[in-house]
């Protein structure tokens, strides 16, 4: 059974694998202590620190060059948009390149005030509803489930005994608004577009889910006329940015995960172009050729479909989905605090799920910048800040949690112990 070691028997364990190993770095030392001891539960940070006490840690030769400085999310201001069509209340400021763009009030505001009302530009729902839509049980457009024999009820009109679309509708309205995305992931409108809904699924990757259906928007929405294709896609190239390579690179590389999953990137890529762009198989390219009749302007061909356009939309995917899988054209505006002044809900629940109502928390006065926790906020200090790294704009300074930092730096050998007695717990699980 696993136990967590006597601090005399971990000493001297340690001890010997590095005059064994003198020149290993202590993930490595830590990897061959676990590999020896494989009943043992310590926590990289418990063999760090005793690595430390013994004068053990080989130094690390000066580097020859300054530190490369961080890369910060990269957003745009919109200057077509008008969040008057939403709220009277607000407006957009932009205020440096680290933080980039947000929202503040222009009019007070009280306590529990509904400030604006959005439906998603794009939406790529919860796995739940995922399922729910392919099982016809959920609107393909709003998310709503449906009522079951509603005779409101639209089905796919693309759909056919030989070529099976499960998507139904809530009604004739959900039906029609659903032309901006459905056609070009519909089975039986572009059966090619299939293998990469399924390997968003598989993988679980909400990303490329929502990219795909960002792409499918704006492929669409250029069919219509070149001023529609403009407003759209400034929306979307406005939204925080932040390259996968670079987003792994300063918020996910660790010593047990050096190098990013690139080979599942390329599958992803080649799934994508082969739904949009270039089919397989000669039938489908006739189908997706009958879809898209017009090109787009090469300047967003390129950067939809190069590959590191492409790894640019998955991080902007990432860093603008709401909690439940919508993007949201105000909303992606909306910065993050631990103590958020405005709150996002689902309460359309019955005819518009994927619709959000944002609410005041407190009385917001004019000037006040508009904020949302992008973590749960009941979360302990070093979790969110954990859970944080993923949006690239480095440790959240608010303050609450600056004021919860000067609290754990009063006592942090405390604080110490219980991160490792947590780290061993979770390895000890298999959750590490």
């Amino acid at each position: 059974m696993a136990f967590s070691p006597q601090e005399d028997e971990l000493t001297l364990a340690l001890i010997d694998l590095k005059s064994r190993n003198p020149q290993l770095g202590i993930s490595k030392v830590h990897a061959i202590l676990l590999k020896n001891y494989p009943d043992w539960i310590v926590s990289e940070k418990r063999t760090r620190k005793l690595l430390q006490v013994q004068g053990l840690i080989v130094a690390q030769a000066p580097p020859s060059s300054a530190p490369e400085p961080p890369v910060y999310p990269s957003s745009r201001v919109i200057q077509s948009l008008d969040v008057f069509q939403w709220t009277p209340k607000i407006e957009v400021k932009y205020f440096n390149k680290k933080k980039g763009k947000g929202l503040v009030a222009i009019s007070d505001m009280e306590e529990g005030e509904t400030i604006w009302r959005e439906d998603p530009f794009a939406i790529a729902p919860e796995w739940e509803i995922f399922d729910m839509q392919m099982a016809s049980t959920a609107c393909g457009y709003c998310t709503t489930p449906l009522i079951p024999d509603s005779p409101l009820i639209n089905a796919c009109p693309a759909s056919s005994s030989s070529s099976f679309c499960p998507a139904r509708f809530c009604n004739r309205l959900c039906l029609a608004r659903s032309a901006k995305c459905h056609p070009l992931l519909c089975p039986a409108q572009n059966p090619s577009s299939v293998p990469l809904s399924k390997f968003a699924k598989d993988t679980q990757w909400m990303a490329l889910h929502a990219l795909a259906q960002c792409t499918s928007r704006i492929l669409q929405v250029n069919q219509i006329s070149d001023s529609a294709l403009h407003l759209d896609w400034d929306i979307m190239r406005g939204m925080a940015e932040l390259g996968l390579e670079d987003r792994f690179k300063y918020s996910f590389r660790s010593a047990s995960t050096p190098e990013p999953d690139r080979t599942t990137w390329k599958k992803a890529y080649t799934l994508y172009v082969q739904a949009f762009k270039e089919p397989k198989a000669a039938q489908d390219q006739k189908k997706l050729a009958r879809i898209l009749k017009k090109p787009l302007p090469a300047e967003v061909d390129n950067e939809l479909f190069g590959y590191e356009g492409f790894l640019r939309g998955l991080g902007r995917m990432s860093l603008n989905l709401e909690a439940h899988g919508g993007l949201y054209t105000v909303h992606a505006h909306l910065n993050h605090s631990c103590d958020p002044n405005v709150s996002i809900r689902h309460l359309d629940q019955r005819n518009a799920l994927s619709r959000i109502t944002v609410i005041a928390k407190r009385p917001i006065k004019p000037g006040k910048e508009l904020l949302v926790s992008y973590v749960n906020p009941k979360l302990g200090y070093r979790a969110r800040q954990d859970e944080l790294r993923g949006w690239g704009f480095g440790a959240c300074t608010c303050s609450r949690c600056i004021e919860e930092a000067k609290m754990i730096s009063q006592a942090p050998a405390t604080n110490d112990e219980l991160d490792d007695l947590a780290d061993e717990l979770k390895a000890g699980l298999g959750i590490m």
